[in-house]
């Protein structure tokens, strides 16, 4: 059974806080007695971000609550078996950070808080991490570069209202919304990272392809850019369902960010603001292969999840090398100027297994991470053949969908699919 979320959070759009009402239900799946619930509480990372009010467990009396930066730990009176389950129900305030923009080459852009036009709720609510034996509780602290969370796959049920706000502000979310009384509901199911942004003044593309509803939100005046991330985005998703299996949802949503940082989150992504600025109206710019890298995600992140601080190429390279099929499906010819343009031009080097504190920095992290993990990936397809390479994808995914892979379980299936041994095909890609 999946954790569960049901989040009540009434926004008020000109003072920048939002009181929350949350419910989890959590049934221990671990296979070991817990002593403690530990979640990710990220808001509580800034200055009077999180005020925690209320915590109550219905299943246990006295428990122990303890918040120190992003861990919120709940310390039980009485262990929690395995099987058995919790209901748990917080209440909390929030006050959003002004989203400042700092170098992005020592910074990661920001994205959770506010701008001038836009409101973005970015891991905004507490959440149950990971628990893996031996590691215990998967929460890794944040890194100025790459992502530190890990997400189980869980449902949710998002109830939002909205105080202070004009008919000019567009409300984007990992879900359609539907209204209830003066409330906008949201159901997703077997999400990693339940998302809201409000954009005020921006313009919506939409397009029903094939069952999915596909939105495109950005700011005038580049609606050029915004109806050729619609058109990537349906690319995308019909050339990585051929590849990979079928699509998680029935939306999918891009936000022109008013900051410069592409970020996935479920059935959502952000796309840089100066993409939009750069883009030439051809598809040989950043604006669309970023498109196709972070659709990508949609099934190397929200399918397939992963430690994302400590392995953070089971995603990145993967995505990355998505976007080389991106263009094979629609602009072949495009091929080797992407391999020039985006890969080697950096002449990337280094091992493509590194965490993110490893990284040496933006620049160095990425071109080891992404941009040697797609020669990586190049390699094994032309090993493999392109028959057995995309039995491959396929099989990881059905096989992963819904769980957290490790390198272990990538190179496990791929023994499955070619007889060299593991240390030879990870040899100059992998530390040893």
């Amino acid at each position: 059974m999946r954790p569960r979320y049901v989040l009540q959070i009434v926004l008020d759009v000109l003072s920048k806080r939002a009181s929350v009402h949350e419910q989890i239900e959590y049934s221990n799946l671990t296979g070991e007695a817990l002593t403690e619930i530990v979640m990710a509480a990220v808001p509580n990372l800034w200055p009077q971000g999180f005020q925690l009010q209320e915590v109550q467990v219905r299943e246990r009396n006295g428990v122990q609550v303890r918040l120190e930066g992003q861990r919120l730990s709940l310390a039980l009176p009485q262990a929690l078996k395995p099987g058995e389950s919790l209901h748990i129900e917080l209440a909390y305030q929030l006050l959003l950070p002004f989203a400042e923009q700092k170098d992005p080459n020592l910074e990661r852009p920001r994205i959770y808080g506010y701008t001038a036009r836009q409101i973005n709720l970015t891991n905004w609510y507490p959440f149950i991490v990971p628990y893996r034996k031996p590691s215990g509780w998967l929460l890794h602290d944040p890194w100025f570069y790459g992502e530190h969370l890990v997400y189980e796959a869980a449902d949710f049920e998002v109830y939002l209202k909205l105080e202070h706000a004009g008919a000019e502000w567009q409300i984007a979310a990992s879900a359609p919304g539907q209204p209830e009384g003066e409330w906008e509901h949201y159901s997703l199911s077997q999400g990693r990272a339940f998302v809201l942004s409000l954009n005020q003044g921006a313009q919506v593309l939409e397009e029903n392809w094939k069952g999915v509803q596909l939105r495109s939100l950005f700011f005038l005046p580049y609606e050029q850019g915004g109806r050729a991330v619609l058109q990537a985005m349906r690319q995308a998703i019909l050339a990585y369902t051929a590849h990979f299996g079928p699509y998680p949802h029935t939306t999918l949503t891009a936000v022109m960010g008013d900051f410069n940082d592409g970020m996935e989150y479920s059935a959502f992504f952000f796309l840089p603001r100066d993409f939009y600025n750069l883009y030439d109206g051809t598809p040989a710019n950043y604006l669309t292969f970023i498109t196709a890298h972070e659709t990508a995600h949609q099934w190397w992140f929200e399918r397939v999840a992963s430690d994302q601080a400590l392995e953070p190429w089971l995603d990145e390279a993967l995505c990355t090398y998505s976007e080389v099929i991106f263009y094979e499906s629609f602009d072949p010819g495009l091929v080797p100027w992407w391999w020039s343009y985006r890969v080697d031009f950096y002449q990337p080097q280094g091992f493509i297994n590194i965490p993110i504190y490893e990284g040496g920095g933006f620049r160095p992290y990425t071109n080891a991470v992404y941009l040697r993990g797609a020669h990586f990936l190049e390699e094994l397809r032309q090993h493999l053949g392109d028959a057995l390479f995309f039995e491959f994808l396929r099989t990881y995914q059905q096989e992963m969908n819904g769980q957290i892979a490790t390198s272990q379980d990538f190179f496990r299936i791929l023994s499955r699919f070619t007889p060299e041994k593991q240390n030879d095909l990870q040899k100059g890609y992998f530390r040893p």
